[in-house]
């Protein structure tokens, strides 16, 4: 699935500016399917400006092509709503979305002779409850279709005689977990949302890795996917309505280390899940062959059993690594604010309000969104990865060893951008380091330009900042 967030350093070909925009998104979309052969597209209505129009804007300027390839049977287009209980100022606009959904069939209808349902699935971001997922499948059935059947004025004639039916009659609703409750909870809300739908024979749960990490740290955020993925797995079976995960992938290692070279690993670290997300990293920093073949070896290897999580053992790791985490955070947390204002944009996107998860607030400390949080971390020579590894004993990491397969990988991989001199720095990071036998590769040329970004901040002269900034995330290879 590729999606539209935006931690890429590189512009794609397409682009008409530094910030892609709304027309660039129809030519993307286009691109992902046509060229680098992903097979869905996510279309994000939360957090920025939302063209409803897409179905009808792609098959009108690329109608050859979506001819040969079947929206709803070959290639996929998902919505990703605002959720109401969270985007307050946002709410209406889940609304406009729902009702666009018959119109699109309408479209789909006549550009291909036959019943096509281009849109039939949305995704719900931070789902926290049943009500959450539940009011959006029944406010489609019940509001959008359910007016067809009303009479206009006193002459018996529906809204369904005069503007077309309405379809599909029923959409699916995908829940994104993000926080921890609700991921640990996800298979007890999900099967609750499944009761009264005898109809539905599998459902896609979607868990976030990104906000995880943020909030929680990155060790607590593979721990909760994999024991949300465990508890799935034995709820679908006992209720016999297949489970289909997605998971939320991004290239910072941070944010999971998705890349086309690491595919293998991240597909052996997480076996049961069906979809993974494409970012926009991956897509534009790297090279267009190796972005076609990485993806054509996730479209072409089956799903597995979930890793077997010892889920005691694993909570009480969550526990006090999440503790240590959200400690260090709000030391650096002035500093980090400080930076991301400096971070350039890539789409156009407005700002969240409300949760840690959006706006990010700890203890009346605000942070930024994951991207530039991620990015003003390793701007300054403390990659995020390292955070709070201090509270790990042995005992830790050895069963960190066996659940988190790519532990180590990733602890080497983000130590290339670690400065063992940086002021910020907490404290015992270095002898946490130490014990986990990581060989630190400094990456140099990283180092140059961030000094420079150090020095700059100690000066206060912050006009050169975001070109710097963006010299280390070209050198990294992702924003944030």
């Amino acid at each position: 699935m590729s999606t539209q967030h935006p931690d890429n350093v590189s512009m794609p070909f397409f682009a008409t500016d530094s910030v892609i925009g709304g027309k660039d998104e129809i030519i993307e979309s286009y691109y992902i399917f046509s060229s680098l052969e992903c097979t869905e597209q996510m279309w994000d209505s939360d957090g920025k400006e939302v063209d409803n129009f897409v179905i009808k804007k792609l098959l009108s300027k690329y109608s050859r092509f979506f001819h040969e390839k079947k929206l709803w049977k070959d290639i996929f287009i998902t919505l990703r709503v605002p959720n109401p209980f969270i985007e307050k100022t946002e709410a209406k606009l889940l609304l406009e979305t729902l009702e666009s959904i018959p119109r699109s069939y309408d479209i789909a209808k006549l550009f291909y002779g036959e019943d096509i349902t281009p849109i039939f699935e949305v995704i719900l971001p931070m789902a926290s409850d049943v009500s959450s997922i539940d009011n959006i499948y029944k406010y489609y059935t019940d509001f959008v279709v359910w007016k067809q059947n009303k009479t206009i004025r006193d002459n018996n004639v529906t809204i369904a005689d005069w503007i077309w039916e309405f379809h599909p009659k029923k959409i699916n609703v995908i829940p994104l977990f993000e926080e921890m409750e609700y991921m640990l909870d996800a298979h007890n809300i999900v099967e609750k949302y499944l009761e009264d739908k005898k109809d539905i024979k599998h459902q896609r749960v979607f868990l976030a890795m990104s906000d995880p990490a943020l909030n929680y740290g990155m060790v607590s955020g593979v721990l909760l996917n994999k024991i949300a993925l465990q508890r799935l797995d034995k709820m679908w079976k006992k209720i016999w309505v297949e489970i289909f995960p997605i998971s939320g992938m991004w290239s910072a290692p941070f944010r999971w280390n998705l890349k086309p070279n690491t595919v293998d690993s991240i597909m052996e670290e997480f076996p049961s899940v069906q979809t993974y997300t494409i970012q926009s990293s991956f897509k534009y920093d790297n090279g267009t062959k190796d972005v076609i073949n990485a993806i054509e070896k996730i479209n072409n290897t089956p799903r597995w059993l979930p890793t077997k999580v010892d889920e005691e053992r694993a909570i009480k790791i969550i526990d006090k690594y999440t503790k240590e985490y959200q400690k260090q955070i709000l030391i650096l947390a002035p500093l980090i604010n400080k930076i991301s204002s400096y971070i350039p944009r890539r789409r156009k996107r407005k700002l969240h309000i409300g949760l840690f998860g959006y706006s990010r607030s700890m203890d009346e400390i605000s942070l930024p969104r994951a991207i530039p949080f991620t990015c003003a971390c390793y701007s300054i020579w403390v990659p995020p990865e390292i955070l709070a590894l201090n509270v790990l004993n042995k005992d830790d990491i050895l069963f960190l060893n066996t659940v988190f397969i790519n532990f180590g990988k990733i602890i080497k991989e983000a130590s290339r951008y670690l400065n063992q001199d940086s002021p910020y720095l907490p404290k015992n990071i270095k002898e946490a380091i130490k014990d986990l036998y990581v060989d630190i590769d400094t990456d140099q040329e990283h180092k140059e330009v961030t000094d420079c970004i150090l020095r700059l901040l100690d000066t206060n002269e912050l006009d050169n900042l975001q070109e710097k900034i963006l010299s280390a995330a070209t050198i990294r290879g992702f924003l944030g």
